[in-house]
């Protein structure tokens, strides 16, 4: 079996739509429902038979009907719904599924069941020699009032949920394949599907001349030559300039620090950051929104060898600063350390990071929820709002100046690690503010995705591996500049 080097979405197509009854034709039924409204219904006598109360989901297959129950029809079950109903078919010979929501419709549920449903059919068998074939072909809501007139809800969840499972792919790609160069290839192929994307790509050449010491101290010791990826969307009369950094580590083996054998499977998803606003910026522009947007990703790769970076080293960054290194392994915010500070060149309005950065967020909030932080609690408060309401799961994580003495080193401006084993995903965020400059420290955000990024396990509407982690918050919170 021959690996296709060539970025090809692995999603299925499936096509969404709004319609008043349902069709029969090699078609499927699903009620979206709660437990107290499934009782009082006319399948619950049909259903006890079998032993189903309004726990879960249970198909009367004499109907072809999946019926679904939630605690509480609000677009969060709504979403997760939508995509237990997708999942579900796709393993079975239906061409079409129509669903009813068992409460008062509005463009909100919809098109949490539209996007539900698309980014939880989706699974990655780019490697597997007979990937299963999936029959289900559309996807419908069954609107017998005309609830929800808007075909923008349409487009908006089709946009969101191929950008988000495209990351997905980019992210479950192997590192034998998914190098720097790829991501930058993968860059370029952008400009070419949405015009108003514009690419730049800076080499190994150009990152020397742009002082990049911490960035290329971690490529060192790889084959792969690194580079920094700047995707741009400019509309005319925007609203707000939006500057995304992404971390792009296409392998982290964790240097000559190196990774115990367990930690160091599923490090092909330390690219997740610099995915994710690959596809927040594909997601913006193909929306057409009146705000300006740059993603840079600084994508690079962390091995081992003879002329690897080392503990006791100290790295000049593109800042002037001097760092400390106590852990090669500590590799991602010296990456982003040099693209932030190219990033606050463009003069943003708003500069946000996305990496999954510590572990320690992972002890700290669980493997679902990434932390938020950042100097601004108005700017950190807003953010989370959008996440939420996007149906990401995101929460504060503080700064305090304790924390921050822990970074100090004796012989250079910073160290790269913590002198304590504490308070890991707030250090490693402070670390990432020393290379903020004074004017910028109230519009920077730092998100730490490490969590939900990569989970080997199905959840919610994410399958096992990349989720997408950090596509839909970045593009809520984007949106909502439209809006004001």
């Amino acid at each position: 079996m021959e690996f296709k080097t060539e970025f090809k979405t692995q999603a299925p197509h499936i096509k969404i739509g709004v319609i008043t009854k349902h069709n029969n034709k090699n078609s499927a039924q699903a009620l979206l429902t709660t437990k107290q409204a499934f009782a009082k219904s006319a399948y619950a006598k049909a259903c006890k038979a079998f032993g189903f109360e309004g726990e879960g989901k249970f198909f009367l297959q004499e109907q072809s009907l999946l019926i679904v129950c939630v605690e509480a029809l609000n677009t969060d079950s709504i979403r997760e719904g939508g995509a237990q109903i997708a999942r579900y078919f796709k393993s079975l010979p239906y061409e079409r599924v129509s669903v009813h929501i068992h409460t008062k419709l509005d463009e909100a549920k919809a098109y949490a069941l539209f996007l539900g449903a698309l980014c939880g059919i989706y699974d990655f068998t780019a490697y597997k020699s007979k990937p299963a074939k999936i029959t289900l072909k559309e996807f419908n809501l069954i609107d017998e009032k005309g609830e929800c007139k808007s075909t923008q809800i349409l487009k908006k969840a089709q946009i969101i949920a191929q950008s988000i499972n495209d990351v997905r792919d980019l992210v479950n790609t192997i590192p034998e394949i998914a190098t720097p160069k790829y991501l930058a290839k993968y860059a370029k192929q952008l400009t070419k599907d949405i015009e108003s994307i514009e690419c730049k790509v800076l080499e190994k050449e150009d990152l020397e001349r742009e002082k990049m010491g911490a960035f290329l101290a971690v490529n060192r010791a790889s084959c792969h030559a690194p580079r920094l990826i700047h995707l741009s969307y400019k509309p005319k009369d925007a609203k707000k300039k939006v500057v995304l950094v992404g971390k792009g580590l296409t392998y982290d083996c964790g240097g000559l620090s190196l990774k115990p054998a367990d930690y160091m499977v599923t490090m092909k998803a330390d690219k997740s950051g610099g995915c994710a606003v690959m596809g927040i910026i594909k997601s913006i522009a193909a929306l057409q929104a009146k705000i300006e947007v740059h993603a840079i990703v600084g994508a690079a790769e962390n091995m081992i060898g003879g002329d690897a970076y080392k503990p006791d080293d100290v790295l000049i960054s593109r800042e002037g600063k001097s760092i400390e290194v106590r852990n090669t392994d500590a590799e991602g915010r010296l990456v982003l350390a040099d693209c932030l500070s190219y990033a606050q060149d463009l003069k943003p309005d708003v500069l946000i990071d996305f990496a999954t950065l510590t572990g320690a967020c992972v002890v700290a909030l669980g493997e679902y929820t990434s932390g938020i932080m950042g100097h601004n609690d108005k700017l950190k408060a807003h953010f989370e709002k959008s996440a939420s309401e996007s149906g990401e799961l995101m929460a504060q994580l503080p700064f305090n100046q304790h924390l921050k003495k822990l970074i100090e080193s004796k012989i250079a401006d910073v160290c790269n690690v913590s002198t304590s084993r504490y308070g890991g995903a707030i250090t490693a965020g402070l670390f990432l503010s020393e290379f903020i400059r004074e004017e910028y420290k109230d519009k920077w955000l730092h998100i730490d995705i490490a969590g939900p990024a990569y989970v080997e396990r199905e959840w919610d509407i994410n399958p096992h591996g990349g989720s997408g982690a950090g596509v839909r918050a970045g593009v809520e919170f984007i949106l909502s500049y439209q809006k004001a």
